[in-house]
């Protein structure tokens, strides 16, 4: 053991009461645990990627993690602490010379990390919902990348990819899955390139947290809370925003919950509006399996290692190089409708549909606010008025979801427009939006009692919580109005019963949408609708 961490390990190294001493290691650090308090020390080590041989690199990295972190879990970071030497007799007080740094953190229990918190059923989905909230709005306050800058380039999106894929060739048993994703990379970057400049243009490159697995993620007071940003390399975190939300997601599938991931996606891409970075989610996600598979296979080459210790790093290995692969694959490809007026469980079984399949969802009820700033994070108000007018209907059903529609389908993704579409004329245009990209188009019919959906609304009104503002009268305009699925639509809709509980049945429906798709044939080209003003 290094003889300061050894002198440290002694309760007279601190000026406080210490209840228990325990070391925790990883390759670059060491963390001391001594009860109320954490002292995290950077290794001399230098991993090429990171770089900590030298005191005054680990005294500015030590700067740096306080700083950044500072921004999302203030409370965790209480201070630099010096450490007096000489390094066998080291401690945090003393007149000695100082011989290193220290970040010294308050303490949490270890059970309260993100992966044991979920693997004793401590945090479900509205903890996730909460956390989206909070990373949209750090990184909607994040410093952002000027153009002319160096992160975020193309050329710096692709290097730490190809860093990664020349660690994992010295793994031998690495080499099978790197025989398939070297070649689909280099094809990727070809086409994504004009993309990846565009997002720097535009903003997306921001000073984020870097290194967002669940490993760094704390249940602390019932809220997911962020920590241990990557301190070490600008490069790695100046990134796009949607890289850091496809590493999390991607820890999440891994770890056996893509429930949680797709319902973290769909939340926080709902709140910031960036659909157009789903046309990266397959390259970040690669890029983020193949950063965990580094790290396992540098956790299992370390010494001291025992033989279930490096089993479990050979197996994380496996499981994120198989992850990696399968990320290189496309989904099914479909435009699905809700059909049903307000209080009908559109969104409840839009939701589930999400979670179950990794869909991608589009809300009319949201996609109305947002350009009046009444939703999303950051609220941009684009727009003036009522955004119940008449015309804004108009727009909504006949530009702004047909094109949001298209960004998604040509990215890839199943999607799911969630809207009552009682008026033909509303569902026409992305009816012909199905057809004219060849893609299978399928309409949920929820068949729901009106006295349910009646008692729905109220008890939504009540809670407050839904961005829908409809309210009875609306309901009733609706079923006034209601304009039946009819002649070839009928031959592309899914019917959708209510259970005895007033419920869909989200498994059984997402298992038959899946089940039809195949079979579902592009939607036909339809002449023109007349009919009544969208107004609700």
């Amino acid at each position: 053991m290094d003889p300061m961490i050894a002198a440290l390990l002694r309760p007279e190294a601190y000026g406080h009461p210490v209840e228990a001493l325990e070391l925790l290691e990883t390759h670059a650090s060491w963390v001391i645990l001594t009860g109320p308090y954490a002292y995290k020390l950077k290794k001399p080590v230098n991993f090429g990627f990171l770089d900590f041989s030298s005191s005054e690199q680990r005294l500015h990295c030590c700067r740096e993690e306080l700083r950044l972190n500072r921004r999302l879990s203030p409370e965790l970071y209480l201070g630099l602490e010096p450490v007096h030497g000489p390094a066998e007799r080291a401690s945090f007080q003393g007149d000695g010379p100082v011989i290193e740094h220290a970040v010294r953190m308050r303490q949490f229990p270890q059970s309260d990390l993100l992966p044991a918190a979920l693997a004793r059923g401590a945090v479900g989905a509205a903890a996730f919902d909460a956390f989206a909230e909070d990373l949209a709005r750090f990184q909607a306050s994040a410093a952002v990348a000027q153009p002319g800058s160096s992160f975020g380039t193309p050329e710096a999106v692709r290097a730490p990819v190809d860093a990664n894929l020349r660690a994992l060739a010295a793994v031998p048993t690495a080499q099978p899955a790197l025989a398939q994703l070297a070649p689909w990379v280099e094809a990727e970057f070809e086409r994504l390139t004009p993309l990846l400049a565009q997002r720097l243009r535009q903003g997306w490159i921001r000073e984020g947290h870097g290194d967002l697995h669940l490993g760094n993620l704390l249940l602390d007071g019932g809220r997911i809370a962020a920590f241990d940003c990557l301190e070490f390399s600008p490069q790695l975190r100046w990134i796009d925003t949607i890289s850091e939300l496809a590493f999390l997601a991607m820890d999440l599938a891994e770890r056996g919950r893509p429930d949680l991931a797709h319902r973290l996606r769909d939340r926080l891409l709902e709140l910031t509006g960036d659909r157009q970075g789903l046309e990266l989610w397959r390259w970040y996600t690669v890029y983020r399996a193949t950063v965990r598979a580094k790290v396992a296979a540098l956790r299992g080459d370390q010494p001291g290692l025992d033989a279930g210790e490096r089993m479990a790093q050979r197996s994380d290995l496996k499981a994120y190089l198989e992850l990696a692969l399968a990320s290189t694959r496309t989904g099914p490809v479909a435009l699905v409708l809700t059909h049903g007026p307000s209080g009908s469980g559109k969104s409840w079984l839009s939701q589930e549909l999400v979670e179950r399949l990794g869909a991608i969802r589009l809300r009319s009820d949201v996609e109305r606010k947002r350009p009046f700033g009444l939703w999303g994070i950051p609220a941009v108000r684009e727009r003036q008025g009522d955004p119940y007018a008449p015309a804004v209907s108009e727009e909504l059903f006949a530009q702004w979801l047909p094109a949001l529609a298209r960004q998604l389908l040509t990215a890839g993704c199943l999607t799911v427009v969630d809207a009552t579409f009682g008026l033909r004329r509303a569902r026409r245009p992305l009816e012909e939006l199905a057809h004219e990209l060849g893609v299978p188009l399928l309409i949920l019919e929820l068949q729901t009692p009106p006295e349910l959906a009646r008692s729905r609304i109220q008890a939504r009104r009540r809670r407050g919580l839904d961005p829908s503002d409809a309210d009875l009268a609306v309901l009733e305009q609706q079923l006034r109005n209601w304009e039946p699925l009819e002649g070839d639509e009928r031959g592309w809709t899914l019917r959708v019963p209510t259970t005895a509980a007033g419920e869909s049945d989200g498994a059984a429906t997402a298992a038959l949408l899946l089940e039809t798709l195949s079979a579902v044939e592009p939607a036909a080209p339809l002449a023109p609708a007349q009919g009544r003003p969208l107004d609700f």
